[in-house]
């Protein structure tokens, strides 16, 4: 138990001690700030239209400017965006020990493999539903800006349920991501598996197989395609957790046998 403490504070000291959760905190407030940019526009297409930005689109993306609406924007942008994002904090968790070349003391100190590999997803994890957390906080304080109609304690609680219900179904995938930083000890792997993922989540919703496919659930979860009942069944859930065991067992195996791996 105390080697399981000192790992984790190990690497929470490592994540405080970066600006990548600042850059990844920054960049995804985008989200919140361009779905607030899309209602201002909505409520007043008027006076979009006089500042040169077009009114049609956004009502395409958002569709009317009340806090439903909102919501729904942020949850499609946690889906997509939140995909991409911890995949880069998990790249990062667990890519760094190879390009600051600390990999062979990591693996050298008296702390068994398991615990490391299971400090390191704890504090990934943590790092990004802290993130989604204050995106959302993020929008509610831009919805309030803007003046939305159609607020209450309901919508609210239900967008929040929603939100965090894909960054859950999102972060146990993030297990491939760490499995490939470690493998390809570095960076570039893992960005090249969440291209490849992306472009085969969204051939598999335009195909009908969404359901089927690990990748492509939290985005349907959050209702990208339509409401989720319609389109997710409780396979869907048994997949992701399978998929998730699948890359979990594969990193842990990895690390155990990384001496024989370098």
């Amino acid at each position: 138990m105390k080697n399981f403490a000192s790992a984790l504070w190990v690497e929470t000291l490592k994540m405080r001690r970066s600006k990548v959760p600042l850059f990844t905190a920054i960049g995804f407030s985008m989200a919140p700030l361009a779905g607030g940019l899309f209602m201002v526009i909505l409520k007043n297409p008027e006076a979009a239209r006089a500042m040169g930005l077009i009114s049609t689109k956004a009502q395409l993306l958002v569709g009317v400017a009340d806090w439903n609406a909102y919501f729904n924007f942020l949850a499609q942008a946690v889906a997509a965006g939140g995909m991409v994002l911890f995949s880069i904090i998990t790249t990062w968790v667990f890519g760094r020990e190879f390009s600051d070349r600390t990999v062979k003391e990591l693996l050298a100190l008296p702390t068994s493999r398991e615990i490391i590999v299971a400090a390191k997803f704890i504090v990934l994890s943590v790092w990004s539903i802290l993130i989604s957390a204050l995106i959302f906080a993020v929008g509610i304080a831009v919805g309030t800006l803007v003046v939305l109609p159609g607020w209450s304690g309901e919508l609210l609680g239900v967008s929040f349920v929603n939100i965090m219900g894909i960054v859950l179904l999102t972060l146990p995938l993030m297990s491939f991501v760490a499995l490939l930083a470690s493998m390809g000890r570095g960076y570039l792997p893992p960005f090249g598996w969440i291209i490849l993922i992306l472009f085969l989540a969204n051939l598999s919703v335009i195909l009908g197989w969404g359901d089927w496919f690990p990748w492509a659930i939290p985005g349907l979860f959050g209702g990208v395609a339509g409401p989720r009942a319609e389109l997710l069944g409780l396979h869907s859930y048994i997949i992701i957790f399978a998929a998730s065991i699948i890359g979990f067992a594969a990193t842990y195996y990895w690390w155990r046998n990384a001496d024989q791996a370098r």
